[in-house]
């Protein structure tokens, strides 16, 4: 098996949460045009609003196009939310990433969400350290989960954190340590890395990369041919690229885009691709918005808040946004 490495030093566990800022008035954020090509995707006039709050971190929004309803995760809460126009935010699902009977703390709850195409919902789970599907219809949801993923090599993993269905009924999968307590250095942790894997339509899990320190969201380019992850913080920080080869294997590793010595809340998280290849990156400070091919054209900034990831509607319109106690929303078009 051939891993691809990245010489990433692995420093101690830390993230910056940045607090629970309170913002007052109207104004959440503002829309940065680095170039003129973001005017393609987004109008001059457009406001980043929030939709809802009063939760503790946000992650993993999920758009259900049929059902006119976004799906998120709480992490801290344990709970997946659920928004729609008509009735804001409700409690879609409770326990949603810890599901044992010990009492704990940390970041225990779900992240990451993806439906298949027989209408399963997947869920990422920190607590339960597994990706796992919702047995129940969507329409009607339980805390039942069945495990689709929760193992590598005979060690249990750490706390799947994004996901990612390739077109060929691949699922890539990311796999950082946040879900612990105590970190990288957590007694429960039996991996040594911190690793990106591929999980083929057997249920086969290859380990693809071992060398970062935070790997965090993850997508494919609309080529099938191109994987984005994110690696969160460290000195390695950053959004990399990847060939992917005919037989699975991941080849040419590149930096997409380095944020350099940045100081703003947050790290590189989640992200969406659009059908054109567009890249809505969660990033310090906000989002950052990527052309194909690693342009940085845009970032629609949170006013001090972290920004953990994002999700696109079907007709790529309407960006959803999870920052810290917040929902946002931006009528980019």
């Amino acid at each position: 098996m051939k891993k691809i490495t990245l010489k990433v030093c692995l420093f101690a566990l830390s993230i910056c949460f940045c607090g629970f800022t309170q913002v007052s008035g109207q104004e959440i954020g503002t829309i940065e045009f680095i170039s003129p090509e973001l005017s393609s995707l987004i109008k001059k006039e457009a406001k980043v609003e929030v939709i809802a709050e009063g939760f503790q971190f946000t992650e993993g929004p999920l758009w259900l196009e049929k059902e006119k309803m976004l799906l998120f995760s709480d992490i801290p809460a344990n709970t997946i939310y659920k928004w729609t126009e008509a009735k804001g935010k409700e409690v879609y699902v409770k326990p949603g990433g810890y599901t044992g009977s010990e009492p704990r703390g940390g970041f225990m709850g779900p992240n990451g969400l993806y439906k298949t195409k027989d209408g399963k919902l997947w869920v990422c789970q920190h607590g339960d350290r597994r990706i796992a599907a919702m047995d129940a219809p969507l329409n009607a949801p339980k805390s039942n989960f069945v495990t689709v993923a929760g193992s590598y090599d005979g060690k249990k993993l750490n706390s799947p954190n994004d996901f990612f269905m390739s077109s060929k009924g691949e699922l890539y999968f990311t796999d950082p340590a946040y879900g612990f307590e105590g970190g990288m250095k957590d007694p429960k942790k039996e991996l040594p890395f911190q690793g990106v894997y591929k999980m083929d339509k057997a249920g086969k899990v290859t380990l693809l990369i071992d060398s970062m320190q935070a790997p965090n969201g993850i997508g494919i380019l609309p080529d099938g041919k191109t994987l984005l992850v994110a690696n969160t913080q460290g000195r390695g920080r950053g959004w990399y690229a990847y060939d992917i080869a005919s037989n699975g294997t991941l080849e040419n590793a590149r930096v997409f885009y380095n944020p350099g010595n940045i100081r703003e809340p947050g790290g590189c998280d989640g992200f969406k691709i659009d059908k054109k290849g567009n890249v809505f990156a969660a990033g310090p400070g906000g989002i950052w918005i990527f052309t194909k091919e690693g342009k940085l054209i845009g970032k629609i900034k949170v006013n001090n808040l972290t920004a953990a990831n994002c999700a696109l509607t079907a007709n790529g319109k309407t960006l959803y946004i999870t920052a810290t106690q917040y929902l946002l929303r931006v009528k980019m078009r």
